[in-house]
């Protein structure tokens, strides 16, 4: 059954579960998350045929048409295809960009506009198994005194981000938008001419608020979004730790 357009104030902050063993799982370290509103009518074009944006105001109520564009820096550590590990092929640098969905079913996840990632063979492996738009990427971590940064560039490209933020308070109590931002149980991927669900689960995001000191982008525009975005001041900046994360087969 056809679902309404819009948000999900009551979105779970904790995974739902598998339907079935991970076929994947891997650490994400130092997780930080940049984003914008913006209307839904400048990601709607972009998105995968049998998914829409998914909306949410900034204030936690669903008016039906704003929605997110996320900026999302981090490290992959720990790749294991259970309960094989790949070792250190599988550590790298990714900085992402990514919109938030819902399809006719009610799932709510996210679609990748582009992910810039800091090896050859992971890039290759996942666009080849998933579909995903990796791209290969010169990616760096870089850590301070409560304080995280992140620069990439695309090769063969011109394309690069620089994010670094401050680290400031733990989240005790996550807002609605916080958990829609942060609380995604699956990602939306076209591919072979069908737009499948991956679903994934992890321990609820430990979260603190953070303020950005640096961000240079050009991703945001490269993928389509509305050019200038990443010249305005985010709405939201949030950090992790991290937490272990595990996909699902799409279906």
């Amino acid at each position: 059954m056809s679902q309404p357009a819009g948000g999900a104030p009551g979105l779970p902050s904790v995974a739902p579960g598998l339907p079935g063993r991970p076929w994947i799982e891997q650490a994400w370290r130092d997780v930080v998350f940049v984003h914008w509103r913006v209307d839904a009518s400048a990601v709607a074009p972009l998105l995968p045929k049998g998914v829409r944006p998914d909306t949410l105001g900034a204030d936690g109520v669903d008016d039906g048409t704003t929605t997110w564009v996320g900026l999302i820096a981090f490290s992959f550590e720990d790749t294991r295809f259970p309960p094989v590990s790949v070792g250190r092929v599988g550590d790298f640098v990714e900085i992402n960009v990514r919109v938030y969905t819902v399809d006719d079913r009610g799932r709510h996840g996210v679609v990748f506009l582009s992910l810039d990632a800091g090896k050859l063979a992971p890039t290759v492996g996942a666009r080849v198994a998933t579909g995903l738009p990796y791209w290969w990427a010169v990616a760096q971590r870089r850590r301070g005194a409560g304080r995280i940064a992140y620069a990439m560039r695309r090769h063969g490209t011109r394309l690069r981000s620089r994010i670094e933020v401050a680290i400031g308070d733990e989240v005790t109590a996550p807002t609605p938008l916080e958990t829609f931002l942060t609380a995604r149980w699956g990602m939306h991927v076209r591919r072979l001419g069908a737009t499948r669900f991956w679903p994934n689960e992890h321990e609820p995001w430990p979260l603190h608020r953070a303020t950005v000191r640096r961000l240079q982008d050009d991703l945001l525009g490269a993928a389509g979004l509305p050019f200038g975005l990443s010249g305005l001041e985010p709405d939201s900046v949030l950090y992790s730790p991290g937490v272990t994360t595990r996909f699902g087969i799409g279906r």
